[in-house]
């Protein structure tokens, strides 16, 4: 395998990878410099052809030989034609003469297949954008889901916080098979009473005004944005500013990302959008001093808990004392609801647990139980600051995906899931921190009913495929976290369950390790 960045694509097509590396600064000088292309197809043949002793090669190293093998994967601009045209667009030319090779993975966007002829080439149709995991699944029941093998997996996850009530629950598919065949788009030309009654329920469980609906996380934050820019032109600012946090995520737009304080999401995409001004989570000082030093500031933006930050929450007094400031100041308090909000925390909102009400709340995940929707719930001056024509979607507010909300929230409400999710959260954490106090290498367990986090003192992205390989589908974010998101149907013995596969898997890791 050349470069680490392939490792999960090879298992994905049935290759297995070989231990020796070339380091994947190789590729970068190929790159970006053409006349090096010659020496790395070079050093890629050595790799093919030669055998001998193994070892792990760096750019500035010559690459020794390694055993003859019969797959070969790499990833990077530096080959292109050059690798599988050859000479003359001769395959024999480059990989031909290797015998033993009989599959290549190319880029993440080929595999290659040596047949009698030579190689051909399969175009993936799906763009490079995920680094998935080698499973793909067929159905689901409750929090469970099986492979195409028909092997059963635990579900951890729920889509990322999605799936709030798990899979083909009888009253969400019910409802959505009726709806498909009644309606399921019309466009925001025209009236759509469910709309209204979905905004009518949101508008009640909040204590706030009004509701904007579009289709995912990142219109809604999006939204959130747009509000607050245009209060600050209310507010008299040519241009306005809006704080934003260290380790937050809002999204892959243009301005979700530049928001987002994660500099691997952003690089690559900058010029970054202008008006943000970001500080540390949890610091109130550091708040105000922003507010002498930027007088232009018009919102605060955060995530009620930090997700892919790391299951990192806003503590209560700093929430309740940025009400008090955005209050005073006139700013918008602006909180996403994204990924903690609808019931997974045991309460509607995680900004409830503080007794606070935001100005603006972007939503999504789990209102939809998987059919995809966004909205944002707005109050005070924030709720009358988009006038017609200010924004709008096509999708948006859908019948279909209206039905879902309401049929969600109806389901939580009616099987108490929000007692259950702030239950099942208690279980959890209470089975983590017993299970794991005497173990070296983690540095907090912490979360707020279903979202919980695992911080370990390293990396631990391995944890993922070990989990899965147990029957347990879990994530690790911000390199060393481990997240759960489990369905709020949990049940006392799946979140058992969930500590009794997890907890051997950290600790045998820890300890290896540490060893």
């Amino acid at each position: 395998v050349i470069s680490r960045k392939a490792d999960h694509e090879v298992h994905g097509h049935g290759l297995q990878p070989f231990k020796p590396l070339i380091h994947d600064h190789t590729l970068h000088i190929a790159n970006g410099c053409r006349h090096h292309i010659g020496r790395v197809l070079q050093m890629a043949r050595q790799l093919l052809l030669a055998g001998g002793p193994k070892g792990r090669h760096h750019a500035a190293e010559s690459l020794g030989p390694v055993a003859g093998a019969k797959n070969f994967a790499c990833v990077g601009n530096a080959f292109d034609e050059k690798l599988f045209g050859g000479h003359n667009n001769n395959p024999a030319d480059a990989l031909g003469r290797c015998p033993r090779a009989k599959r290549v993975f190319y880029r993440t966007h080929f595999v290659t297949l040596r047949n009698s002829t030579g190689w051909t080439i399969t175009m993936n149709a799906l763009m490079n954008t995920y680094n998935r995991q080698p499973v793909g699944f067929t159905h689901g029941q409750g929090v469970w889901m099986w492979d195409a093998q028909g092997r059963r997996y635990l579900d951890g996850l729920s889509g990322i916080a999605v799936n709030t009530l798990g899979h083909h629950h009888p009253r969400l598919v019910a409802g959505l098979r009726d709806q498909v065949g009644r309606l399921i788009h019309t466009s925001n030309l025209y009236e759509v009473p469910l709309q209204s009654q979905l905004a009518e329920t949101l508008v009640r469980l909040s204590g706030m005004t009004n509701v904007f609906f579009c289709n995912s996380g990142l219109e809604a934050n999006e939204t959130a944005l747009k509000l607050a820019r245009k209060h600050g032109h209310r507010l008299g600012f040519a241009a306005p500013k809006t704080i934003v946090f260290e380790r937050a995520f809002h999204g892959r737009s243009l301005a979700t990302l530049s928001a987002t304080g994660n500099e691997k999401v952003q690089k690559g995409f900058e010029p970054l959008v202008e008006g943000f001004v970001r500080v540390p989570l949890n610091d109130i000082a550091a708040i105000e001093q922003a507010s002498l030093d930027h007088p232009e500031i018009s919102a605060v933006f955060l995530e009620t808990i930090q997700g892919e930050g790391g299951i990192r929450p806003s503590q209560i007094e700093f929430l309740q004392s940025l009400r008090q400031l955005c209050t005073q100041k006139k700013w918008l308090l602006m909180l996403d609801e994204v990924q903690c909000g609808i019931g997974r925390t045991g309460k509607w909102f995680a900004h409830q647990w503080a007794d606070v009400i935001p100005d603006v709340m972007p939503l999504a995940k789990g209102l939809g139980s998987g059919v995809p929707i966004g909205a944002v719930v707005a109050h005070g001056p924030a709720a009358e600051v988009f006038e017609p024509g200010n924004h709008g979607t096509t999708f948006g507010g859908n019948p279909l995906a209206m039905r879902a909300g309401l049929e969600t929230i109806a389901a939580v409400e009616s099987e108490g899931l929000l007692e259950n999710a702030a239950a099942r959260g208690r279980q959890m954490l209470d089975g983590f921190r017993a299970s794991l106090a005497d173990c070296q290498g983690i540095r907090e367990i912490r979360g707020q009913g279903l979202m919980i986090g695992i911080e370990l003192d390293r990396p631990c992205s391995e944890l993922v495929g070990q989990a899965r390989e147990a029957g347990l589908l879990i994530n690790v974010t911000a390199d060393s976290v481990i997240r759960l998101l489990p369905a709020l149907i949990l049940n006392s013995a799946e979140a058992q369950q969930i500590v009794g596969i997890l907890v051997p898997i950290v600790r045998q890791f820890l300890g290896a390790r540490s060893a």
